[in-house]
């Protein structure tokens, strides 16, 4: 069997800003198990293992492989390509409702792409917050709802706000427009007390990642699963299994994989949460993809790292 690492480094079609810090290019691994194969992309600002720690830790575990030993990484990323590469993928995954438009964080982008909704308008669409002054955003956020009276917004916060500044802007909205509000405030509880003084629902993500503790309340409406920030297919199952027992939607969501990472996330979506759109609308970002014409990653489009058998 086959086993190999290789590094990826794809052009973006627009920069992409996380935490501040400006991307131009999105640069991950593959790793190829025989005929498997899995993404390892630590997100940069969210991730907490770094793309050389990742590396370091896939080619330990190919070492371990290539010897008949069993690895136990210890990184999310890594736990989450090893997982996928290893894993049975059906030939023929159900098919799923499509992905939230994820809209554009430039007011010109975004208006390129909400003038194809005045004869379709999706139901649902993503907006990123907390990235600029509380009035601009309100006022776009009023001039969509205005525009496009059927839509709903799912608004991520990423944990911009104080519980402050959270509650002047989820005052401000009309609940009904809201589908979900992710991650207002740093702490659960804080986000907890949004909910309950706004009338927002409230969606948790980057808690989940960090391992924060947390439990049902009132206006908790949906779980955010972003596999490679969580470390794999069976730390996500349990909380699909605590999802389900409390009533709760569960959104699997991309970290801006590449286009293998997308397909096995969209499998993974439609065995966690059939029916329910993901949230896996990140490809229009990417310029290039790591996938050949037969949808299988391109060995042509990859550097070799470390190879094994």
């Amino acid at each position: 069997m086959r086993l190999a690492l290789y590094r990826y480094c794809l052009p973006l079609a627009r920069p992409l800003v996380l935490r501040g810090r400006r991307l131009d290019e999105r640069a991950g691994l593959l790793l190829q198990l025989g005929s498997g194969w899995g993404e390892v992309a630590p997100l940069p600002g969210f991730s907490r293992e770094s793309l050389d720690e990742a590396q370091a830790e896939a080619s330990h575990c190919l070492g371990i492989l290539a010897a008949g030993g069993v690895p136990a990484p210890r990184l999310p990323s890594v736990c989450f390509g090893l997982a996928c590469a290893r894993r049975a993928w059906p030939e023929r995954p159900p098919p799923l409702p499509a992905p939230y438009p994820l809209l554009p964080d430039d007011p010109e982008a975004r208006a390129v792409v909400t003038a194809n909704w005045r004869e379709r308008t999706p139901a649902v669409a993503k907006l990123k917050v907390a990235r600029g002054p509380l009035a601009e955003e309100l006022a776009q956020i009023r001039r969509l709802c205005r525009d496009f009276p059927a839509l709903q917004l799912v608004l991520d916060a990423n944990r911009g706000w104080t519980r402050a500044q959270a509650l002047a802007f989820g005052r401000s909205l009309d609940p009904a427009r809201i589908l979900y509000l992710e991650d207002p405030c740093e702490t659960v509880a804080d986000m907890a007390l949004v909910a309950a003084r706004t009338g927002l629902a409230v969606a948790l993500d980057e808690p989940l990642a960090r391992g924060d503790a947390w439990h049902p309340f009132a206006g908790l409406a949906a779980l955010v699963l972003k596999p490679t920030l969580l470390g794999g297919p069976d730390r996500c199952a349990r909380l699909v299994g605590r999802a389900r027992r409390h009533g709760l939607r569960v959104i699997v969501s991309s970290s801006f994989e590449s286009g293998l990472g997308l397909a096995q996330l969209a499998g993974l979506a439609a065995e966690w949460a059939p029916g329910q759109a993901p949230g896996l609308d990140t490809a229009g970002w990417l310029a290039a993809d790591v996938l050949g014409a037969d949808g299988r990653p391109d060995p042509a489009r990859l550097e070799c790292l470390h190879e094994a058998r």
